[in-house]
């Protein structure tokens, strides 16, 4: 059994197993300066994993066996990037400090629950995400809260896309799942999907990538895998009509990658429009707001304010009028000084790098600060038990 300081903690399926594996990079960063492991409590996604890393992956199945692997590594950080119901059964571990990272940073209800409560940190990436859980919890200890940026967004990428042909400009369609319940669904996909898709189609000179949430493409949602299949159908009809203007679907992949070879964005309330807000502040971003509560998404989405906002794209009209406006923004970013202003908001002054080692300094931090709980209590399982 290795020993480690810091274990990646996974329990849920092969379905969510992206969650984790965009903190693998920064995680095998973090394991030259404190030796990283991951856990995970699936066997399927454990092989996923372990085909993701060259970090050792653990397996335990069951409860027992987790009670015995954290009794053989005692670990002295555990990190989450979700908060899967079976979280709780490894934060009954007393002797390590208990750390969640979350899997991206976005304005969805689900960032700010009272789940944070049973963490020992909460890292989230800045202003935006601290006054969120001020506003959204009730005796919540704000001082859980620690502000590291958005580390994966420092990782360099190699852009899947082909150069565009003829000085074609690419504009990215981004749209999130369903959620696990309606009032955590922000998706426009069985909404206005079909519509956006055929607006930037015909926007001239444009080349569209259609890259869907991963669990998208395995929804059991009637009305999702319908739209799903509907734009699948009208990007391959497309490019079949016009082969040299490329476009394309990627299904799978690393979305951020993506992002450098675009030049707008048309996305859902998620992590996505903020990631792009980061890395892309100076390219037109494009909201969708499935409520259709402009007041609301306004206040409770910040990144609205400095983007274009699409409700409604009915019929030949709609669709009409967003091509216009795809193609006005393509030529005149009316919203990139508020976009600077905004991500500041939300990931502070943070550029490429700080995030990464804001990262490793608090984690290191906490290590040291386990070591030394641990040591005050004598090591004991049951004074170390005060500690989470």
């Amino acid at each position: 059994m290795p020993k480690v300081s810091v274990l990646a903690y996974f329990a849920d399926d092969v379905s969510r197993t992206y969650q984790l594996i965009q903190w693998l990079p920064v995680l095998e960063l973090l394991h030259a300066e404190h030796p990283v492991g991951v856990v995970a409590r699936d066997l399927d996604s454990a092989a996923v994993l372990q085909g993701r890393t060259s970090l050792p992956v653990l397996v335990a199945p069951s409860f027992p066996a987790l009670h015995d692997l954290y009794d053989d590594v005692d670990p002295k950080v555990v990190l989450y990037c979700n908060n899967s119901i079976l979280n709780f059964q490894s934060l009954l571990h007393g002797r390590a400090l208990h750390v969640h990272v979350n899997h991206g940073e976005s304005d969805k209800q689900s960032m700010a629950s009272n789940n944070a409560k049973a963490y020992d940190r909460v890292f989230v990436a800045g202003e935006a995400a601290v006054q969120r859980h001020v506003a959204g919890l009730l005796e919540f200890d704000t001082s859980r809260l620690v502000r590291i940026g958005r580390p994966q967004l420092d990782l360099s990428r190699t852009s899947p896309l082909p150069e565009a042909a003829d000085g074609r400009r690419t504009v990215l369609y981004a749209p999130t799942w369903e959620g696990d319940a309606d009032y955590n669904n922000y998706t426009s996909l069985d909404t206005v999907g079909r519509g956006v898709v055929r607006a930037i189609l015909d926007v001239p000179g444009v080349r569209l990538v259609y890259k869907p949430h991963p669990k998208i493409a395995t929804s059991q949602t009637p009305s999702i895998r319908d739209a799903h299949r509907d734009v699948l159908d009208l990007v391959a009809d497309a490019a079949a009509r016009d082969p040299e203007a490329g476009h394309t679907v990627y299904v799978t992949g690393d979305i951020l990658a993506l992002m450098p070879s675009c030049d707008a964005m048309v996305t859902d309330v998620s992590s996505v429009g903020l990631d792009w807000l980061y890395l892309c502040t100076g390219k037109p971003l494009f909201v969708t707001d499935r409520h259709l509560d402009g007041e609301r998404l306004r206040q409770e989405v910040p990144v609205s304010r400095c983007a274009d906002v699409i409700e409604h794209v009915d019929g030949v009209a709609g669709e009409t009028a967003l091509t216009a406006l795809v193609e006005a923004r393509l030529d005149h970013d009316e919203h990139h000084l508020a976009r600077v202003a905004m991500r500041h908001h939300y990931f502070d002054d943070y550029q490429v790098g700080d995030s990464t080692l804001r990262f490793k300094t608090e984690v290191a931090e906490l290590v040291a600060l386990r070591d030394r709980l641990v040591g005050e209590t004598g090591g004991d399982e049951t004074s170390a038990a005060i500690i989470a």
